[in-house]
């Protein structure tokens, strides 16, 4: 399993339980370098079933054996576009089958800044990627846990219980300042 020391993880129990919006906050944070974002998607197979359930909006669907897609709008209308207007310098959007998680991530630091941190959103890569930071978000709206979390949370460095409060975030940019990562003051 591939190391990577500027990899920070943000996974999550369910969906809308607020990955962009910490990520968001800890890119306007982050001090010093380019902050490279990235949003990983991860498929079971090739025309299968939509990871989030149903039919889906054919986001998903994929030729190959994933597809990495810059943000180049930061308009905010999608998570990647609010990544953007955020503060990070590039944005990508991986669309990979898990069994080529390695390969896609691999194609991702290729495309990516060479230096400064990378904010990621994804449960699945924490499969493929030891990153230096690894959140988990608890969603507390009791509708379960999804599996991709299920195969990751106990690789958590770090929990936090959705809705995220602005001390949540202040405890976790300290422990990721003990990390090595700098952070500029609340505002």
């Amino acid at each position: 399993m591939e190391r990577c020391e500027r990899l920070v993880l943000i996974g999550s129990t369910g969906r809308n339980s607020g990955k962009t919006f910490l990520a968001e906050r800890m890119i306007g944070r982050l001090a010093g370098s380019p902050v490279t974002a990235l949003k990983v998607t991860g498929i079971e197979k090739r025309d299968g079933p939509c990871p989030r359930g149903g039919q889906g909006c054919g986001a998903c669907s994929i030729s190959g054996d994933f597809c990495l897609d810059e943000e180049l709008t930061a308009d905010g209308t999608k998570d990647t576009s609010r990544l953007l207007a955020a503060g990070a310098k590039r944005v990508f959007w991986l669309r990979c089958l898990r069994s080529a998680l390695d390969r896609g991530f691999a194609a991702f630091l290729e495309a990516a800044e060479k230096t400064g941190p990378i904010i990621c959103e994804s449960n699945s890569l924490r499969e493929a990627v030891c990153p230096a930071f690894f959140i988990m978000l608890c969603d507390s709206d009791g509708k379960g846990i999804k599996p991709s979390a299920k195969k990751v949370a106990g690789k958590a460095d770090f929990i936090l219980q959705s809705p995220i409060s602005a001390e949540d975030i202040e405890d976790l940019l300290k422990a990721l300042s003990k990390r090595g990562f700098a952070f500029t003051k609340s505002r």
